[in-house]
């Protein structure tokens, strides 16, 4: 017996992401719908070798559905998702706008899969920011071995983490560079993305860190560890999928990188790729479609007495959204559901 499960936001990047996870890890799916505003009424999705023709997410009756995954703005998130949530539909939601509920638990199912099991308070389960998804997974088991007290983040974000229109805005305007007539002036993002980098994601804070940064810090510790101290500088780069990061780790008790790399080659989720020779590292370009996090240049930090520093590269629509999103959908039906 498997699950009813609904896909809303299903015409979307990530959503479309969702139904190809789904059905390439072969969810036990009885019935699946797709979800889309009004004004997609109808657009054909593909899950496996099926299509499917969207639904009005407003008209939608979530009564007798097992499981929604939510791939809509915090906006549109904040009137559908207690609906699904009363109906006695569990709603995994990619927005931010559960993240910090104390009611509400944040997963990552490699780092913390015990978590799920306190979705019932609000019947919602948050996936973490897309930055925060994969760094996590790469710092619980070494954690584990030697208890992180500090960790500085640069990341470098591709523009799919903005959606179609930072994709489409990164195309135009690479384009418009080979041809002096046209001129693509920055809309999605705050300036030229094609051959630049912009050292800016969601909104400013009072503190002078961004919103992103935040997330990240505030993140890390809800998920992890609260005492772990985390700083983040959170940058936009022109690529369209996959995001990296330049991880550098403090730890309580000294770890050596060889037993550091030896941790992480048998943690879940992670791919450890670290050669040190030219091209012996993944790059964003390397990691799209696949489900892992990838690992790369690990070394001792000889400035610190314990530090480490790693590269770490994952496809932000996967892991950092739609494929996080189904594990949880699987964690939760191994876990508590139990019908799959």
């Amino acid at each position: 017996m498997g699950y009813k499960v609904v896909v809303v936001g299903a015409t979307g990047n990530v959503g479309r992401e969702m139904l190809n996870i789904l059905a390439e890890r072969q969810f036990p799916v009885d019935e699946i719908v797709a979800l889309a505003s009004r004004r997609s009424l109808g657009t054909e999705v593909s899950f496996g070798d099926r299509t499917l023709k969207t639904k009005d997410l407003d008209a939608f009756d979530f009564t007798g559905w097992d499981i929604a995954l939510f791939a809509i703005g915090s906006d549109a998130t904040k009137i559908y998702a207690p609906k699904a949530a009363k109906a006695g539909c569990v709603v995994i939601d990619n927005s931010s706008l559960y993240r910090y509920d104390a009611d509400v638990p944040l997963v990552v199912p490699e780092v913390n899969p015990e978590a799920v099991e306190s979705y019932a308070k609000k019947n919602i389960i948050a996936n973490p920011n897309c930055s925060t998804a994969q760094m996590v997974v790469a710092l619980k088991p070494l954690h584990d071995r030697a208890r992180i007290k500090r960790v500085v983040v640069s990341t470098y974000q591709s523009v799919s983490g903005a959606g179609k229109e930072g994709m489409d805005e990164l195309w135009d305007q690479t384009k418009s560079m080979y041809n002096p007539t046209d001129d693509v002036p920055p809309k999605k993002f705050q300036k030229q993305i094609a051959f630049n980098v912009i050292p800016h994601i969601d909104v400013f804070m009072e503190d002078g860190s961004t919103k992103e940064e935040w997330k990240m810090v505030a993140e890390t510790k809800k998920i992890v560890d609260s005492s772990i101290k985390v700083t983040a500088t959170c940058v936009r780069v022109p690529v369209f999928v996959g995001h990296a990061e330049a991880i550098n780790i403090e730890f309580e008790d000294f770890l050596d990188e060889d037993e550091a790399r030896d941790i992480l080659r048998e943690a879940p989720g992670i791919m450890v790729i670290d050669k040190r020779e030219a091209g012996g590292y993944v790059t964003p370009v390397e990691c799209v479609g696949d489900f892992a996090t990838f690992i790369s240049r690990i070394r001792q930090d000889s400035t610190i007495d314990n530090g480490l520093n790693l590269w770490c590269v994952s496809d932000n629509l996967r892991k950092g959204a739609a494929l996080n999103a189904v594990q949880i959908a699987e964690t939760l039906g191994t876990r508590v559901l139990k019908k799959g």
